[in-house]
């Protein structure tokens, strides 16, 4: 897993050390804040639909804290293991071999944010 841990650790990690940023630059997080949620919002295309895309966006950048908040979001949107797979095959198609190696991370954050406390 690059590294990481754990995904819920690693998101907790990147929120507490943006903290001081926000601080320093709230209009700018606070647009940014906006256009997410504009970007998210339903529209044709739903909520989970658009979290799947930005998934596959995180897997082509190779970013694992990409990786680790879209992941969380789609368990909270009750996106199934099965669509998450679907959405990493594109992944894959798409990227190649380092596509694969970050879907292979996409899938341990899957675990991880869907296992039981």
């Amino acid at each position: 897993m690059s590294g990481i841990p754990s995904y819920k650790a690693h998101t907790k990690d990147i929120s507490g050390h943006l903290a001081g940023f926000r601080a320093a630059q709230p209009d700018l997080m606070k647009a940014f804040g906006e256009m997410s949620a504009a970007a998210t919002r339903d529209g044709v295309l739903d909520a989970k639909t658009k979290e799947l895309i930005a998934l596959a966006l995180a897997v082509a950048a190779h970013c694992d804290a990409c990786i680790g908040f879209h992941v969380k979001a789609l368990v909270k949107l009750g996106a199934t293991q099965q669509e998450v797979e679907e959405t990493l095959g594109m992944c894959v198609y798409m990227g190649g071999g380092p596509s694969l190696m970050y879907t292979a991370n996409a899938l341990a954050a899957f675990k991880e944010f869907t296992a039981q406390a």
